[in-house]
């Protein structure tokens, strides 16, 4: 084959490799940079507790992100639910709060968000080495992996109408999909290069060890006792709690650190 042919097909892949991210890159700039609408300010701060708290330029940065997010994400109601504009912003505004002051690529691995009109009902197989159990589960959210999020609007209008209860469907259900950015469901999202990774995972499994024994032995009143059901979890609890507990989560976790050191003295670790 002739060398200018086999330049002209290096050039051909090259581009197709090349060009998709960079148009998308172009494209996503566009829609963070386009005139937010006149009424989002007034309904968010209205709707999402969350909001409120925010300085202007982190609310300018939020509103960049939820352009990009509602144009690449489809809303789909189920059971006979319509979803409005109100829903998909609402939603938007607290999914994209875990994308503040961070490099992100807008939850690239999904597209599509469920919506039910309250909590659902989902089966469950549990197995005990030969023995199958099937159940059924009544949830608010799930988040599947390399696939859809499933969300209770009931839960998600209760989480904003109660803002502080350490409970937030939308947050927790989002957190899962940036622990999965790096291919698995471990509790570890990607981060920038291996020694943070390292770092992560050490305090990640002292920490989440901390919760199983106090789950055990007392009530923090701050995370959620379900983060000590697996690392995923833990991730997902943690991030709904320093959202909507920040103050409470920083002095538990101080009074925690020593009173658990005690309870390891005298207490063996015991698994749920």
């Amino acid at each position: 084959m002739p060398l200018f042919i086999i330049a002209a097909l290096t050039v051909l892949l090259l581009a197709a490799l090349l060009l998709p991210p960079r148009l998308r890159r172009l494209q996503r700039a566009r829609q963070f940079r386009r005139t937010v609408p006149l009424e989002w300010p007034t309904m968010l701060e209205r709707r999402v507790p969350l909001y409120r708290r925010l300085p202007f330029p982190l609310r300018t940065q939020l509103h960049g992100h939820m352009q990009v997010f509602l144009a690449e994400k489809r809303f789909i109601g189920c059971n006979g639910l319509t979803v409005d504009a109100t829903m998909r912003h609402c939603i938007a505004a607290q999914a994209c709060m875990l994308l503040l002051n961070r490099d992100t690529d807008y939850f690239s691995d999904f597209t599509s968000i469920l919506i039910y009109p309250e909590s659902f009902v989902v089966p469950v197989v549990r197995r005990d080495g030969p023995l199958e159990t099937h159940d059924q589960e009544l949830r608010s959210g799930e988040s599947w992996q390399r696939g859809p999020i499933v969300l209770s609007w009931a839960d998600i209008a209760h989480g904003m109408a109660t803002a502080g209860d350490g409970h937030n469907v939308v947050l927790h259900e989002f957190a899962h999909k940036l622990d999965e950015e790096n291919g698995a469901l471990d509790g570890v999202p990607a981060l920038a290069d291996d020694a943070t990774q390292k770092a992560w995972m050490e305090i990640l499994g002292r920490e989440y060890d901390l919760l199983r024994l106090r789950a055990h032995n007392a009530t923090d009143g701050v995370l959620d006792d379900y983060g000590a059901t697996s690392p995923a979890e833990f991730f997902a609890v943690t991030t709904e709690a320093f959202f909507e507990r920040a103050g409470r989560f920083v002095h538990v976790t101080r009074v925690y650190m020593k009173r658990c050191a005690d309870i390891f003295k005298s207490t063996r670790l015991v698994g749920r």
